[in-house]
């Protein structure tokens, strides 16, 4: 699949975001090496602490349809849904990936409409704990 297209299903599942205390709507295109794609947004709760981010939704979604081999993410986000420059997954959301994915996981950061910066989860989570540890 091509990165740019993946890139824009994120901005896509963006608009879905219910965000309603931050303002900050984030969506998330998950791409599984036999080709399915599962989107997800944020979805914010007024505990705050019960408020899941959109990469967690897409990979929950997807291990929950039974699929755990993932070769690309693709995430975009901003304030009021407007890109404001790169919007990289948190530390949580980091962790989730490390315990289904390798360190050579690419993770795509929307920077615009047509843009976007491309990662790896090595070099967003060094030294990540994960199930080898167990």
């Amino acid at each position: 699949m091509d990165y740019k297209k993946l890139c824009e299903m994120a901005i896509d599942a963006m608009k879905k975001s219910y965000s309603p205390y931050s303002g900050y709507k984030v969506g998330a295109a998950l791409l599984c090496k036999n080709g399915k794609i599962f989107t997800g947004c944020n979805i914010e709760n007024a505990a705050y602490s019960p408020s899941v981010c959109a990469e967690r939704t897409a990979i929950f979604k997807a291990v929950s349809e039974g699929e755990k081999d993932f070769a690309v993410i693709a995430v975009a986000g901003g304030k009021d849904g407007e890109i404001q420059g790169a919007f990289p997954p948190c530390g949580v959301c980091r962790q989730v990936m490390a315990e289904f994915c390798k360190e050579d996981f690419v993770i795509l950061v929307a920077t615009g409409e047509e843009s976007f910066k491309e990662y790896t989860l090595k070099e967003l989570l060094p030294e990540a704990f994960g199930p080898a540890y167990i």
